[in-house]
């Protein structure tokens, strides 16, 4: 499997899960919007302090900040599989990304979305073993509206470039793993 993959879906819907599945079972290299954000933040380099100011302050990092980011980790990647875990988050960077793997002679071979009922979603997100301090009913809510709103343009965006890939995320995460590897052949 030497694929260019995304995968979408609300929060809490295992995309964090399936993403360490394929790098731990499959080789690909992960890259998660989150963790390469917090490790520029960690450097202290220039991109990293301009996310620092809106992550202290719980604020949406810019678009321009979380491309700039995530191309930089992409330009330091060697051939072979990658997955992209929170990203795009909008429209916006998913044009953005097209342009970028354009650019290095590569391609997004499939849009993954891991599709979750919004209620499985809040049960899941507040029933989380290693949950965070903002993991409850309300706020698992409003991370969901923001998804509608910002992501969820993106079902259409990859289904018009025969890119997406539908699988339902209500089951077991072995299930999922399973659908999520046939997507990819």
């Amino acid at each position: 499997m030497d694929a260019t993959i995304t995968l979408l879906g609300p929060p809490g819907s295992g995309k964090g899960t399936q993403a360490a599945r394929l790098r731990e079972r499959h080789g690909f290299e992960l890259l998660s919007s989150g963790d390469l954000l917090r490790e520029a933040r960690a450097a202290g380099t220039d991109l990293g302090l301009r996310a620092a100011r809106y992550m202290d302050r719980g604020a949406l990092v810019p678009d321009d900040v979380i491309v700039a980011v995530v191309l930089e980790a992409i330009e330091r990647l060697a051939d072979g599989p990658v997955v992209l875990d929170g990203f795009p988050r909008t429209v916006a960077q998913a044009r953005a990304l097209d342009r970028a793997l354009g650019d290095r002679a590569r391609g997004l071979d499939a849009a993954i979305l891991i599709d979750v009922p919004d209620e499985e979603v809040v049960r899941r997100i507040v029933n989380r073993h290693h949950g965070r301090s903002d993991d409850t009913a309300e706020t698992a809510r409003e991370r969901l509206r923001v998804y509608h709103r910002e992501t969820e343009p993106l079902v259409e965006y990859y289904t018009e470039r025969r890119l997406l890939r539908w699988i339902d995320g209500a089951r077991e995460a072995d299930a999922v793993e399973d659908d999520v590897r046939a997507a990819l052949q």
